[in-house]
């Protein structure tokens, strides 16, 4: 069997669902990007995308809810200096593009000040397989997806009699991008997404606690095997059994232990969000202008990588057709460098990082993360808990949010343990981690050997869009963070 190279496979699929069943072609984007050019323009591009989404979720035993929609268009956008003029269409045709093209150009005739000759014969993008262009909704069929939560939610129920309640949720999206530059860049990309979650409640003597465990990636829906529910379930149910017996957490400025995996959630909104391009081209940002300085103590390397096989963060391309990276932001302490979108970096005068990313065809692209994580150090996660005096393990976290332009976070941990002279002696409820990110980082006194990412869950909010991210960390020690509690 003869098959095509995996770039032009991703084309191949991208044009026979959004450009031919509609009479588009090359031909009709290569005019839609001209039309724009009458103008003055440092940039512009098109990006189509068609989105299949499928939810199912049960619970008390039954599949309440489930769901199917379908959702695509095209966005058009045209960028002159730091002004971009932006259309968008749910309507694919030769008509609405090219409507779509004339009200951008319309858009962009005022305040521009450069002319850049644009015009390029078209380029396929680079040669990149991260995921297997699967259709995750195909690869089970509904009374397959059935069993599965009614599976999950059995598994649950038999782990301890005190789990009262039990729910649980099954999604899987098949995304599918077009991209088409005014440099002459073709690319496109096939995006399959899944996610299963399980929520758990424990009841023990009139108290309540709940527990949740979940991830998944971008892959089909066989990868919930038994191993990987029974690893989402243990989580969830140990979460809120432990949560039945804890304490008040005590207050004050204190050590701080973080988790592997999840609690990287931190990094993510402390220090991720700060070193976005847009926010330090602006100067917005705690980190604006600190290229080359210390931020962070000496052993802390932060990455942000989009090139991970499978993960819930990665593309093989980001929005703007860009090949997504393995960015060193911080190394060793010392600030390297931004993540960036086209605008951004253009304006700043360095290179696109692959970060250029937008919630649909109807959204503007920004810098974003893909999954940014901490490199592991030297010493075991019983080293460092050993190391504490008094203090606090959080081994969990729930929502949190940062200010970027003061760098001050707050974060909620949702499983956490109070450890005195090197020994954890019982876990805490309602503790909250305040501090600033820049400082926080400088704080780091011990970096553990046991790096890892999280399972597969996280969203990230900017400016209103949301896009899936990862995640993750070593055990980390922080030294005189404020924690407030409820003792």
């Amino acid at each position: 069997m003869i098959t095509r190279e995996p770039t032009l496979e991703r084309l191949a699929i991208a044009q026979s669902l959004m450009l031919e069943p509609f009479g588009l072609s090359e031909a009709s984007m290569s005019q839609a990007l001209a039309t724009i050019r009458e103008h003055r323009v440092d940039d512009a591009d098109l990006y189509f995308q068609t989105t299949r989404h499928e939810g199912w979720s049960l619970e008390e035993g039954i599949v309440k809810s489930g769901s199917f929609s379908i959702d695509q268009g095209v966005g058009v956008r045209a960028v002159a200096g730091e002004k971009t003029a932006f259309a968008y269409s749910d309507d694919l045709s030769v008509e609405s593009l090219l409507d779509a093209a004339r009200t951008v150009r319309t858009i962009a005739a005022a305040g521009q000040n450069k002319r850049v000759k644009l015009e390029r014969k078209p380029k396929i993008a680079g040669i990149r397989t991260l995921y297997a262009p699967t259709d995750p909704i195909a690869t089970l069929d509904s009374t397959q997806k059935v069993a599965l939560l009614e599976k999950t939610e059995k598994l649950a129920r038999s782990k301890d009699p005190r789990v009262v309640q039990v729910m649980a949720g099954l999604s899987a999206e098949y995304d599918v991008v077009l991209i088409a530059r005014a440099d002459g860049t073709r690319a496109a990309d096939v995006r399959p997404m899944v996610r299963l979650n399980v929520t758990v409640i424990a009841e023990q003597n009139g108290r309540r606690e709940v527990g949740s465990g979940g991830g998944g990636g971008r892959f089909g829906l066989a990868y919930f095997t038994d191993a990987v529910i029974e690893s989402y379930v243990q989580h969830a149910v140990n979460t809120a059994l432990t949560n039945l017996d804890s304490r008040p957490a005590p207050a004050g400025v204190m050590t701080v232990v973080l988790g592997p995996g999840w609690p990287g959630v931190l990094l993510h909104e402390a220090v991720g969000h700060g070193l976005e391009g847009d926010f330090n081209r602006k100067g917005s940002s705690t980190f604006a202008g600190r290229i080359g300085q210390r931020v962070a103590a000496k052993g802390v390397t932060v990455l942000d990588d989009g090139t991970i096989a499978d993960r819930r963060g990665s593309l093989n391309v980001d929005d703007e057709g860009h090949a997504t990276q393995k960015n060193v932001l911080i190394e060793d302490g010392i600030l390297r460098g931004y993540m960036q979108d086209s605008l951004n970096a253009r304006l700043m005068g360095v290179k696109p990082t692959g970060n250029g990313r937008r919630e649909s065809y109807a959204s503007l692209p920004m810098p974003r993360m893909t999954n940014t994580y901490m490199l592991a150090g030297q010493r075991t996660p019983a080293e460092i808990i050993a190391s504490i005096q008094r203090g606090l393990y959080a081994s969990n976290f729930g929502g949190g949010q940062v200010d970027i332009t003061s760098g001050k976070f707050v974060f909620s941990a949702s499983e956490a343990y109070w450890v005195e002279k090197g020994k954890i002696l019982y876990p805490v409820k309602g503790a909250t981690i305040v501090g600033s990110g820049p400082e926080a980082m400088k704080r780091v006194s011990m970096i553990g050997n046991d790096l890892a990412l999280d399972t597969g869950v996280g969203v990230c909010g900017k400016e209103g869009q949301s896009v899936p991210v990862g995640v993750g960390q070593p055990t980390l020690r922080i030294d005189g963070l404020t924690v407030g509690g409820t003792a």
